[in-house]
């Protein structure tokens, strides 16, 4: 493979909120994401924006039925989802709590996951976010032996 374009990475998802500019605040404050940047258009609107954590990207904007008319937030097909992001962080305890804290809706609280000495163990929850977006959140507690 070619290398990606500077400082992007290989894989990255965007995501519609209905109110973008306030999903972006409250990714930053529950999630612990940056902005990279953010480009408003008329009104305020979010035209385009980045958000960072760590090596992971993703992109936050409000549905816009003309440019992409399949596009949707959860709260337009009554809570639906088409994925869940899931992402390595390096305490999954105080990221659940600064979660928690800030709203999300906790689906599955922290729990190791352990497929056994040859594979991996995690610990890690399930929320969604104030958008109804699904997430997953772990840390790495064990990798498998080489």
């Amino acid at each position: 493979m070619k290398p990606t374009p500077p400082g992007w990475p290989r894989i990255s998802t965007a995501l519609y909120y209905e109110d973008a500019k306030q999903a972006i605040d409250w990714l930053c404050k529950a999630f612990g994401f940056e902005v990279r940047l953010l480009v408003e258009g008329e009104g305020g609107q979010v035209e385009h924006s980045e958000l960072t954590y760590g090596e992971g990207l993703i992109m936050v904007g409000q549905p816009k039925p003309e440019k992409f008319p399949l596009s949707k937030a959860p709260s337009q097909v009554g809570g639906g989802n088409t994925q869940n992001m899931m992402v390595y962080v390096d305490d999954v305890e105080a990221h659940f709590r600064r979660a928690k804290e800030a709203g999300a809706t906790i689906v599955k609280e922290p729990q190791v996951v352990d497929y056994g000495e040859e594979y991996w163990s995690d610990k890690g929850y399930e929320c969604r976010d104030i958008g109804g977006h699904g997430w997953w959140f772990y840390e790495r507690l064990r990798s498998p032996k080489a």
